[in-house]
């Protein structure tokens, strides 16, 4: 039975939401749009259920793809540092400056993403348990499993361990009819503005592209695109636009598009000898008011929806106003970064096309500030801190 069609509807514009952040998060990617045939028009109700209930899905049994992701996100930004290395790393790393590559999907989940560069390729891995990443300019991987609870979770909302539905759940799940799609749309379209369904052509696919953007005003965040298989429902491309931009501040797209089985051998990767490998550890979360809160990371916001602000605050000292090892001062992570004035006081800032981040410490504290807003709103914030 094709996969796409069992995903209940929650589920299925969470995949969607996440295709699209991923260009997230992660991330203008850069769209090539192949010339070839297009799906007729249709209304977007209509064109999603025909993409996951027709005949086109049975032949899914896996994803292999040349994809281009282009990112512009971190384009004109002065990322300099003392020596200028750091920063160089930085910038050219693939994730950020974009490539070219491959991807891979198996069937019950597995994903493999294998982008080119210059001063080494970079490969991201996830086998339904851990993530990975290895950067062969660096030779570091970086490896993340999430908490035990959070497979548990899975598990129990009807998502096997690696990320696939379990057999109780595949099969009891349809595609959802057109007047189910039809009430998530209704449901979206008090917070966001949903385009129709505008038939195009991705990797010589016939499919359709949805441009999203929020009602509200002050965000940097203009709009989103998903453009989707019309037989499949695949996801084939995904961008998300700055406020104001005609082109996509990040975008991921297939070139080449391949649905047959992926070997196992294609995920089985074993880092070369000699490579630094890291385990990242969740962040802890906020602590609670208490007496040894002191040393404790707190976080707060400002502003709602997409133009909320986050504020982290570190102190350098525990409640006994010994040091802390959460924030030493000139420990500053971003001290590479051009510096502002807030009040006379120096502060790093990263200003990209949808967003802002800004540290600084002051009478022993150490803020970073974040937000999809433009520096002048993160700026205003800090000055009250």
């Amino acid at each position: 039975m094709n996969v796409l069609r069992r995903i209940p509807l929650n589920r299925l514009l969470a995949l969607c939401a996440l295709a699209i952040a991923l260009g997230v998060s992660a991330t203008a990617l850069a769209s090539t749009l192949g010339s070839g045939p297009v799906p007729p028009a249709k209304p977007l109700a209509q064109a999603v259920h025909d993409a996951l209930s027709g005949a086109g899905g049975e032949r899914v049994q896996g994803v292999s793809a040349r994809i281009q992701l282009t990112n512009h996100l971190l384009e004109g930004a002065d990322l300099a540092t003392g020596d200028g290395s750091a920063s160089g790393a930085v910038a050219s790393n693939p994730l950020l400056s974009g490539a070219t590559g491959r991807l891979w999907i198996s069937k019950d989940g597995n994903v493999r993403i294998e982008l080119q560069a210059d001063r080494g390729d970079t490969e991201v891995l996830y086998d339904g348990h851990t993530l990975s990443l290895y950067d062969a300019a660096t030779s570091t991987l970086y490896r993340y499993t999430p908490p035990a609870h959070a497979s548990d979770s899975a598990a129990e909302s009807g998502w096997g361990g690696d990320g696939s539905a379990t057999a109780s759940d595949q099969s009891s799940h349809e595609a959802p009819t057109v007047a189910k799609i039809e009430e998530a749309i209704t449901h979206l379209q008090k917070h966001a503005n949903i385009s129709g369904a505008t038939p195009t052509n991705v990797a010589g696919q016939p499919a359709y592209t949805v441009r999203v953007s929020p009602k509200e005003a002050g965000s940097l965040l203009g709009a989103a695109e998903l453009s989707f298989d019309a037989n499949t429902g695949a996801p084939v491309r995904a961008a998300i636009y700055a406020t104001g931009k005609s082109s996509p501040a990040i975008e991921l797209a297939a070139t080449e598009l391949s649905y047959d089985p992926v070997p196992d051998s294609v995920f089985a990767f074993t880092p070369p000898a000699g490579t630094k490998i890291e385990d990242v550890a969740p962040p802890d979360p906020p602590a609670a008011e208490s007496q040894h809160a002191g040393a404790k990371p707190k976080l707060t916001t400002h502003g709602k929806g997409l133009s909320t602000i986050a504020v982290l605050a570190s102190s350098r000292y525990g409640e006994d106003k010994s040091p802390s090892a959460s924030a030493n001062e000139g420990n500053d992570p971003l001290a590479g970064l051009p510096h502002v004035s807030i009040d006379g006081t120096n502060a790093s800032e990263l200003r990209t096309e949808l967003g802002t981040l800004l540290s600084f410490e002051r009478a022993g504290v150490r803020y970073v500030l974040a937000g999809a807003v433009a520096p002048g709103a993160i700026e205003e914030i800090a000055r009250g801190l």
